[in-house]
């Protein structure tokens, strides 16, 4: 057998609008998918679709065995971590000696097929090499990684990430003369925010005007502003929502004073707060048990 893990992943900024383009940067975190494959005669029903698609991606037959520290449907990429350790272990597994680079393009061709074609290769991405990755269109760029203080509160709100994404689909098309410039605001946040990653404070301020933002765009939910209002006085540098928004989660950047501080904070607005910060590893082999 093999076991191979993924992380999750955050939007530090930019999501939305690199649906048209725009930059973004996404940031892999601690928070592990961990998921074992053995060989079989017979295909073991798997209780998750993307299992089953890696499977016939891959054309093999085995067993799996998933374990995870990430919540699924709240923004985190948990399903791209699912299906980037799935496909490794079963390379692993059955000695197929494909690389990382074509792992990672068989992930996003498994995520297309499940969500009807709408996924993008952002988070299979970040999930198979870790770090920080800043996005603009079809191209990724690798980013120096930041040692960040994180807390990501999960609103424990099920969102639809389809829905999020044609309901601003649907303003750009009705009021283009609105969403336009919000988007472009959005892109001008992303590229500001790369001049400032050494000032943790002004990455902050940035990150509350990201938000507001996808609150113009319409893809905010009253738990997540509750949550990031709840951050932000408690003493966060900044807080923002995370993925596609109408639920999931958001996220604080904080000193290491005040990130239990915040995670209380979170926790007392009947949330779950994860303290966390930046994975500089990808998808990994695993110790078998």
């Amino acid at each position: 057998m093999a076991t191979w893990s993924a992380p999750g992943k955050i939007f530090l900024f930019g999501e939305h609008a690199v649906v048209y383009g725009k930059p973004g940067i996404a940031m892999a975190i601690k928070p592990r998918v961990m998921v074992t494959v053995r060989k079989a005669k017979r295909q073991k029903k798997p209780n998750s679709s993307y299992i089953a698609e890696c499977f016939r991606q891959m054309g093999v037959l085995g067993s799996v065995y998933v374990r995870s520290q990430l919540p699924s449907s709240s923004g985190l990429g948990s399903s791209a971590a699912v299906t980037v350790a799935t496909l490794n272990a079963i390379n692993d597994e059955f000695d197929m000696g494909k690389s990382l680079e074509e792992l990672a393009g068989i992930a996003h061709t498994v995520e297309k097929n499940i969500q009807d074609g709408r996924a993008s290769a952002t988070d299979t991405y970040v999930s198979t090499f870790g770090g920080m990755v800043l996005i603009t269109g079809d191209a990724k760029r690798r980013l120096p990684p930041l040692q960040m203080q994180l807390v990501i509160g999960n609103s424990l709100t099920h969102h639809s990430t389809s829905s999020m994404v044609a309901r601003v689909a649907e303003l750009k098309r009705k009021r283009p003369e609105i969403a336009d410039p919000i988007i472009d605001a959005i892109a001008a946040v992303t590229t500001c925010a790369m001049h400032h990653f050494n000032n943790p404070r002004e990455l902050g301020n940035l990150m509350n005007m990201n938000h507001a933002l996808l609150d113009a765009l319409g893809v905010g939910h009253p738990q997540l502003s509750r949550l990031v209002l709840a951050a932000r006085a408690a003493g966060a540098l900044g807080a923002k929502m995370t993925g596609a928004g109408g639920g999931g989660c958001m996220f604080a950047l904080c000193s290491k004073s005040a990130k239990t501080r915040v995670a209380g904070a979170i926790e007392a607005c009947d949330a779950r707060a994860i303290i966390t910060g930046i994975d500089t590893q990808g998808v990994r082999k695993e110790k078998d048990e």
